[in-house]
């Protein structure tokens, strides 16, 4: 389990992006709710979770609202699975040592959460978990004074959990 968790405070962090630039948690916060989903390129469970994210990426995009993909592989592996997997959401590379998932307390992958513009934890999942991504879908609408958009489609076949 994660040692931050839902109504916890964030840990800040800042990381390099694929081409190198410097993003970092608090500056993302400034513009509103961050989406912070830590993966690792060989887990069947991310790349299971990543095209429901994506999912919530394409519904909720806006200025202001933050999506990254935190890595705990090298840019060009990254690159692979963000393409691969259908990842158009900025991602970042915790680097050697993984000092972000360290200051997380991150023992599995995925997990995910939604961080609100003042730095506390809304939601908290370790693998994957359909009600916590249905969970973000409705605060993120919240957020942007709009209706929730579903992210499961009818008649799709979707696991409740999937450890990670």
């Amino acid at each position: 389990m994660a040692k931050i968790r839902t109504g916890n405070k964030a840990p800040d962090f800042e990381l390099k992006d694929l081409d190198g630039k410097r993003v970092s948690l608090q500056e993302s916060l400034a513009r509103g709710p961050v989406v912070a989903a830590f993966f690792k390129v060989g887990c069947p469970t991310c790349q299971f979770a990543f095209p429901f994210l994506e999912r919530l990426f394409e519904a909720y995009r806006s200025d202001r609202t933050t999506f990254l993909a935190i890595s705990q592989d090298d840019a060009e592996d990254t690159r692979e699975f963000c393409a691969e997997y259908g990842v158009t959401f900025p991602a970042l590379i915790d680097e050697d040592g993984y000092p972000a998932s360290n200051e997380y307390g991150l023992t599995n992958v995925p997990t995910y959460y939604l961080i609100a513009p003042n730095g506390t934890v809304q939601v908290d999942s370790v693998g994957f978990g359909k009600k916590e991504i249905q969970k973000i879908s409705e605060e993120l609408a919240r957020f942007l004074g709009r209706p929730a958009v579903p992210i499961f489609k009818p008649g799709e076949v979707v696991p409740d959990t999937k450890p990670g």
